[in-house]
């Protein structure tokens, strides 16, 4: 029996393994640690690099504040600052705004120093944003248009002039900036990195539960629906640790498989007890059985003259025996199947089992169409062994039998039966296979049915217009058979009953392509 296993179903989204989800998991912790780290440390960097920028902006404002009041160079004048000037020892960038006291905004100096040390006139609005800042003392951010970001500082001198110094934040943006680029590049590698050492280590942690999966699959394969079953797989030892998890899911596994080891010995054995009692009283019911047909058959012999009702019942008598004796038989039969007793193994020729069913068959229900389909035969004789199989004839020939009375019995009169053979091919090496069809255009079969059809005792109902009492073991004894021949046996859907029985072709039938059947040909 092959391993089952549950197919996702379509349109369904693909879920990720163990093994991914946790690599996934593993890599995504790693990143956000790092993103964390790396946010923080930035806020930080930036805090500190603000935090010396205003150091150095109020220790700029205040030179610019003490500085003796100068008029300045001329507009336009690239002097560098004379001594005395509010930009004395002021660092490359600062930007410094001086209104004297009691002066109005067109007595402004404005100015700041450019890449080259020398001076460099304010236009109107970034003296406009410096004169509007608040005068008290503590840092405030400034844009100062085309010459950016800046951290500005506004206080007002002893002599009631106000003093505005201002420091670019280029420089700490850039460092900001390119320390970000560096952890960015540094998170990067670190995912990489965790995920192949993840992938490497997750891998190697799960290997024990890959055996134990492995183990569940082969005990999966096995055949456990008949016969007697041992199951010698377990999980390792090394993987059976209760002090980890998966060594408790394969402890546990290895108690499951204890378990079912011993409910499969006990029903192989309550089985074999069942099997082996059907067998005897089965073989201990056909003397009984034959006495009973003896006896009745020799009073009907008698010389003195009998009722008709004895006769009557004489005659319920042997039908019922006979009845009884066809159950007996295939119990029996079904029995001896069981118990795997070796079939006769030799050339059975399809195509002759075939005319003389469907011969038998046309005499037990004259009522019904049987029809014959069978290739024409092949004008130099190559095909002459192309329907062989190697079995059993009798048996084969119960197959068969089985399966037209099912047809005639479980449909009315004048339905149309066929019996078709088919060639298919099998693989490179293999003999290939022949198809027996036996179809009808009746009823068919009820769902209720479809999923039990081949269990013993299975009986159809008066959807099936049964006309006759069946034991219910007919279609049972023919896929017994059929397996027993390594064949299998199967219903087709469409209108009708349609049974396929394929069984593998002997070795001496040459491997072709199939055949394609001839319009159907009656039998009578």
């Amino acid at each position: 029996m092959p391993a089952l296993l549950p197919r996702r179903p379509r349109g369904a989204r693909a879920r990720w393994t163990l093994r991914r989800r946790l690599v996934a998991v593993l890599v995504g912790l790693v990143g956000v640690v790092a993103v964390g780290m790396g946010a923080l440390s930035a806020v930080g960097l930036h805090t500190s690099l603000v935090t010396q920028i205003d150091q150095q902006l109020e220790a700029a404002n205040r030179r610019a504040a003490n500085a003796p009041e100068h008029a300045f160079p001329p507009d336009g004048d690239d002097r560098r600052p004379s001594p005395g000037n509010s930009q004395l020892g002021q660092a490359t960038g600062t930007v410094n705004a001086f209104v004297p006291a009691g002066s109005d905004e067109e007595d402004v100096r404005a100015d700041y120093i450019d890449d080259e040390g020398a001076l460099r006139p304010l236009d109107d609005e970034q003296v406009a944003a410096l004169l509007a800042l608040p005068t008290d003392g503590a840092p405030h951010a400034v844009d100062l248009g085309p010459l950016g970001d800046y951290r500005a500082v506004a206080t007002t001198t002893a002599g009631g002039a106000t003093a505005v110094t201002a420091l670019p934040t280029a420089s700490a943006t850039r460092t900001v900036t390119t320390y970000l680029l560096t952890e960015g590049a540094i998170v990067v590698v670190a995912l990489l990195g965790a995920g192949a050492v993840g992938l490497v280590l997750v891998r190697r942690e799960l290997r024990p539960l890959d055996r134990i999966a492995a183990t569940a699959t082969r005990v999966s394969a096995l055949p456990l629906d008949r016969g007697e079953v041992v199951l010698a797989e377990r999980v390792p030892d090394a993987d059976t640790d209760t002090a980890t998890e998966v060594g408790q899911v394969g402890a546990a596994l290895n108690q499951l498989l204890g378990h079912v080891e011993q409910a499969l010995a006990a029903r192989h054995e309550s089985e074999s007890q069942v099997r082996q009692f059907v067998a005897d009283a089965s073989h201990e019911l056909r003397t009984p059985l034959a006495s009973i047909r003896g006896y009745a058959e020799l009073v009907r012999r008698s010389p003195d003259a009998l009722p008709a009702t004895t006769l009557a019942a004489l005659g319920r008598v042997e039908s019922e025996s006979a009845r009884m004796t066809v159950l007996v038989e295939d119990l029996l039969l079904l029995a001896r199947l069981d118990a795997g007793r070796p079939l006769e193994r030799e050339a059975v020729d399809l195509r002759l089992l075939a005319v003389d069913a469907l011969a038998d068959a046309h005499a037990a229900g004259p009522g019904h169409r049987w029809e014959l389909d069978l290739p024409e035969p092949a004008e130099d004789g190559t095909d002459d062994d192309a329907f062989c199989v190697t079995g059993d004839e009798h048996r084969l020939r119960q197959v068969l039998a089985n399966l037209l009375t099912n047809a005639r019995v479980h449909t009315p009169a004048g339905t149309r039966v066929t019996v078709s053979l088919e060639r298919a091919a099998g693989g490179p090496g293999e003999p290939g296979a022949v198809l027996l069809r036996v179809a009808d255009d009746g009823p068919g079969i009820p769902e209720s049915l479809r999923g039990r059809l081949f269990q013993r005792f299975t009986r159809g109902d008066g959807s099936r217009h049964r006309a006759s009492g069946s034991t219910g073991l007919g279609l049972s004894i023919a896929q017994a058979v059929v397996a027993a021949h390594g064949g299998t046996i199967t219903t087709e859907d469409g209108p009708g009953a349609t049974f396929v029985v394929r069984l593998p072709a002997a070795r001496t039938a040459p491997v072709t392509e199939p055949v394609p059947s001839p319009q159907p040909v009656p039998a009578h």
